[in-house]
């Protein structure tokens, strides 16, 4: 099984961190913290002007530095299909 990992960093300090994706969708992107017991959720969802990802996780804020239509053109190359799906 081929995890994804994507960066994001952490406002507070300015560091970044790879995080494990759970679920990737234009509209939310389901990550994971940490690893084994100590692992935690959280879910990043688009800014209002759509050129980020931001969630908050223990209190914390993190953000993906990507915008909408990226992410959006890498589920499209990753699986073509699935939009003309879509359409029907």
């Amino acid at each position: 099984m081929n995890t994804e990992k994507i960066k994001v960093r952490i406002t507070e300090s300015g560091k970044t961190m790879d995080v494990v994706v759970l679920e990737k969708r234009a509209d939310r992107i389901q990550v994971v913290l940490g690893e084994g017991i100590h692992s935690v959720k959280c879910e990043i969802t688009p800014t209002r002007n759509g050129l980020a990802y931001a969630g908050s996780v223990m209190g914390r804020e993190i953000v993906y530095e990507r915008s909408r239509e990226q992410v959006k053109a890498d589920l499209d190359k990753l699986n073509p299909t699935m939009h003309n799906n879509r359409l029907r």
